[in-house]
Formats: C-alpha cells, structure tokens, sequence
C-alpha cells in the first residue's frame, strides 16, 4: 500500500479527505489482494499505486457525484475484488451491502476479506440475469452498482431488475461511457431507467472514467432479464 501521507493526499484529492481515516483497512484490503491474487485471477492491477488510485479512488469518486440515502442496501454486481462496494461501505459504513458474483471462488474472497475488515455483507453466488428473476432479489435494492462488467446496454438489463423503483443504478464506465450511453438509451427506458446525471471525471494520473446515473422510473417489465445467451445473442435497443 501507498504510505499514509500520499493516500491522505490522494483521498484530499478526491474530495473525500474523510476517508484518510480508513487508511488502516485500505491498507489491510490491498494487502490482502495481492495475496489472493497470487491464487486466483482477481484483477490485473496490483501495485500499491495502481490499486489506491485505480481501484480505491476509482470505487470511491462516485461518492462525491451521486447521493446515496443514509442506510441505503446497495448491490455490487459481477463484484469480482470487491470493486466499487467494498470502498463504498468503508467510507460509508450505513450502506448494506451485497455482493453479487457467478464465481464462487470470488466471493470467498470477499467473505475473508470483509471478515477481516469488519464491514457486514451478504454473498450472492448467481449470475445477474438469475438473481434479477428471483422473487427475493428483484427490485429489492436502493442502488446497484457496477464496474467494468459489461457494455452498458446489457448492464442495464443485468442491473435495473434489482433496483426498486424509486432507486437508482450507478455504472462505473470508462472513456467510451458516453458512446455506449449513446447506444443503449432505448434499452434503458425500457427497463424501466431514465437517465438522471452524466459525469465525466479523471483518476488523479489522467485516466478518463465516466459516471452514469440511471434513476429507476417504474418496474422492469416481467419478461427482463431475459437468459444470458439472449442477453448476448440480441442486446436490447
């Protein structure tokens, strides 16, 4: 991990001075990321730069852009490291938090992980389309998240089935955010999103990012998600 005085910087920098007060449990999730993943393929950045700017400031600037309620229950879909949640709920300990994976062995990360952190969390092992079509999970959620998952027209099937309606989706995209936003309107507002806010922003080190605030209108028609293979075969437009 970084040293104290440059994450305190690099959280200041942010515009989330508050979290230089975590630094302990950054510290202790960096390091423990990078022991997992000499065992299983988590993420490809692993250097104690990369992973405070690249994935902690990164999960946590959309704290800064978009409002989540007090004690929000936030989902973080194909959670992989834990990325952007993780971050989320150490800075903001009220949320309650999900994690949402098709790989076991990702999650067994993540419930060592939030052991040892000490951050509450409940571990879903399913893929999104599944979870969005059980009675339990379907539109049960304040916010969803989530961070390099997929095009944003087939994240948004994924995601908006689990938002209630009222709540919000927040996706974490790259340079080509506003491309994809471009494409996927239609799909969007048939499932039930508007689109509330779009910011654009850069990591400290310049890298482009994107957040696209989707804001939960009505309920997702019965019929979304459909299977995955249909997901992929014929993207909604």
């Amino acid at each position: 991990m970084i040293p104290q005085a440059e994450f305190t910087a690099l959280m200041s920098a942010i515009g989330l001075p508050q979290a230089a007060g975590q630094y302990g449990r950054f510290a202790l999730y960096c390091r423990e990321l990078q022991e997992w993943n000499r065992k299983i393929n988590l993420t490809a950045i692993t250097d104690d730069e990369g992973v405070a700017v690249k994935h902690f400031a990164d999960s946590l600037l959309p704290l800064t852009m978009a409002e989540l309620p007090q004690g929000a229950s936030l989902v973080d879909v194909g959670s992989g490291a834990g990325f952007p949640g993780l971050p989320m709920a150490l800075v903001r300990p009220d949320l309650r938090l999900t994690f949402l994976d098709s790989l076991q062995k990702r999650l067994t990360f993540l419930e060592g992980v939030t052991a040892a952190l000490g951050v509450p969390a409940a571990f879903v092992h399913a893929r999104a389309e599944e979870a969005g079509r059980d009675a339990a999970r379907r539109e049960q959620f304040d916010t969803a998240t989530a961070r390099a998952v997929a095009n944003l027209g087939v994240l948004a099937e994924y995601c908006l089935p689990l938002v209630r309606v009222g709540g919000q989706f927040l996706a974490l995209k790259g340079a080509a955010g506003r491309e994809e936003l471009a494409a996927a309107g239609g799909a969007i507002a048939r499932l039930g999103g508007r689109v509330e806010a779009v910011q654009d922003y850069t990591l400290p080190g310049g890298d482009a990012r994107v957040l696209i605030v989707i804001r939960k209108e009505k309920s997702t028609p019965p019929q979304y998600p459909r299977t995955a293979a249909l997901i992929k075969k014929k993207p909604l437009a």
